[in-house]
């Protein structure tokens, strides 16, 4: 159903601070429903492949060798308006430009360690979804 889902995904850094849990709350909290959700470790080529977009910009090589420094949580939201909600909710890219009690400004590092990867379109979290899940993999 296009608009209802969102992809995530709690990036390296917040996973090993322990910041898993809180921000799986705050997503439950702002009325999402979790239909799908795991835990692994990108490979290099992994990275490379879902960042490809970014192949061409500074910044390509470093996002990599982060992606896939250690365990991640992927995970398809549903919710009506799921991208739009997902990235109110979020906040900017860079921590200390997002508003107050979002996820980034909470629980982020840096801009590159942001805690979390939110879908931009919906046309990118089905594909993004696609990446990670199976269809039997969604419930």
């Amino acid at each position: 159903m296009k608009g209802n889902i969102t992809f995530t995904m709690i990036k390296p850094t917040a996973v090993s601070k322990g910041y898993s849990a809180p921000i799986l709350n705050m997503i439950h909290e702002n009325g999402f429903r979790i239909s799908a959700m795991k835990m692994l470790q990108l490979t290099e080529n992994d990275a490379k492949e879902f960042y490809a977009v970014h192949k061409e910009r500074p910044f390509y090589s470093d996002l990599v060798g982060f992606m896939s420094s250690g365990p991640i949580i992927a995970a398809i939201l549903e919710k009506d308006n799921a991208v739009e909600d997902y990235r109110k909710l979020i906040g900017a890219t860079d921590p200390a430009k997002a508003e107050e009690g979002t996820i980034r400004k909470l629980y982020a590092a840096t801009v590159q360690e942001n805690a979390v990867h939110g879908s931009d379109s919906d046309e990118n979290a089905e594909a993004e979804g696609i990446f990670f899940f199976s269809m039997k993999d969604r419930f």
